[in-house]
């Protein structure tokens, strides 16, 4: 049976959510737009009503949700402005791999130093490198066994909340002639070693912190590594997968905002002696847009159960379904409402500008676009 009904639980998390976006962040994001700093007033709040950490587990601090659930929390952060849905979403993405392949000694141990605390924490994946992107293989972060410890030595880029992490899960290489089969997961806390590089100036998101990570002889304990040598290209796959859904999300709620921005506007608009929402064209604009918004939540809310069922291969393929679509579609949707507001759509007057430089950057990040359809591809083609 087919049940698309939320819980009351989710109701009441959802117009929990909603109404701190409305209070909270949305009266602020157009000056963190401005100014790139990062929010951490508004991060403090979101940790103290249960945004942060929600899918770890109560037992160590966490909100103890589910998929699903941190789905919706997703559409409404993203809702009100998706560079800081980023920066306080990103815990989900960096304990992920602890939560997938780390020992119960190791959930006891980093997950609460997150979660179970007073102030906001933050930690930070490393993945990425500037000679690494999609092409996970080419990582040149290594990590060299020292007796008790591993000493890892690289550059990250691109990383959200970098600055701000008191913890981070980096990949690196314990074997480089075995590329992405040598790649290993560690968790590293902040301390001697680590430096933050270049802080990125974005054309959106500019309210999450992204910056490069200097890893420069950082000695941890061999108790630090996830799972075993070369299980790292694994978990991260797996991590990905279970955090795509909340991408999608972020396309849904980013596009739910300029649906409404434009639905106000253009009914108050007047051309030719008329709103312009009476203009046919406008009109077929904004069906499309409708219909597309109910179909990308539908096929993320399916993305999102398949992940709490379990359903692996299925998931995976669903899961870059859904980024995919939702992706596309927030980037299509935002230009379009940039059109049909005209050249005051292309002004910081109003949020839509904004919306549309957000937009972009879920084409690119936690795997294109292109990646994105390699997974799909993969999938449809491994059951010949």
């Amino acid at each position: 049976m087919v049940d698309f009904e939320l819980s009351e639980e989710q109701k009441a998390i959802r117009d929990t959510v909603r109404k701190f976006v409305k209070n909270e962040m949305m009266p602020v994001a157009g000056d963190y737009d401005e100014s790139a700093e990062f929010p951490l007033e508004v991060m403090q709040k979101a940790f103290e009503i249960g945004v942060l950490n929600a899918e770890v587990p109560t037992e160590y601090g966490g909100g103890g949700l589910g998929c699903m659930d941190e789905v919706l929390i997703a559409e409404e952060i993203s809702y009100g402005c998706v560079g800081m849905s980023s920066s306080m979403l990103c815990n989900s993405l960096a304990l992920m791999p602890i939560l997938i392949g780390g020992t119960e000694e190791q959930k006891k141990k980093f997950l609460p130093t997150i979660c179970d605390q007073k102030e906001v924490k933050f930690n930070s994946f490393c993945l990425t490198e500037p000679g690494a992107g999609s092409d996970a293989a080419a990582v040149a972060t290594t990590a060299r066994l020292d007796g008790d410890e591993y000493v890892i030595n690289g550059n990250k880029c691109f990383i959200t909340n970098g600055a701000y992490a008191s913890q981070y899960t980096v990949v690196a290489s314990t074997d480089r002639e075995k590329k992405h089969r040598g790649l290993s997961l560690f968790v590293v806390p902040s301390g001697p070693g680590i430096s933050i590089g270049k802080k990125e100036d974005k054309m959106g998101m500019r309210a999450s912190n992204t910056v490069e990570v200097i890893f420069e002889d950082v000695r941890v304990p061999k108790e630090n590594l996830i799972g075993n040598e070369g299980d790292g290209f694994k978990i991260t796959m797996m991590t990905l997968d279970r955090t795509r859904p909340l991408i999608a999300a972020y396309g849904v709620g980013v596009s739910r905002r300029a649906f409404d921005e434009v639905i106000e506007y253009s009914t108050e608009r007047e051309q030719f002696g008329r709103p312009i929402a009476m203009h046919q064209e406008i009109q077929f604009r904004l069906a499309d847009i409708a219909k597309d918004i109910e179909v990308g939540r539908a096929i993320t809310w399916y993305a999102a159960w398949l992940v709490d069922q379990g359903k692996g291969r299925e998931a995976s393929k669903v899961c870059a379904i859904a980024k995919t679509f939702c992706c596309d579609m927030a980037m299509g949707i935002t230009t379009d409402v940039v059109q049909i507001f005209g050249g005051y759509g292309y002004m910081k007057d109003y949020p839509v500008e904004k919306l549309m430089r957000d937009a972009k950057l879920l084409q690119i990040y936690e795997g294109t676009q292109e990646v994105q359809r390699m997974v799909i591809a993969s999938e449809i083609l491994r059951r010949g």
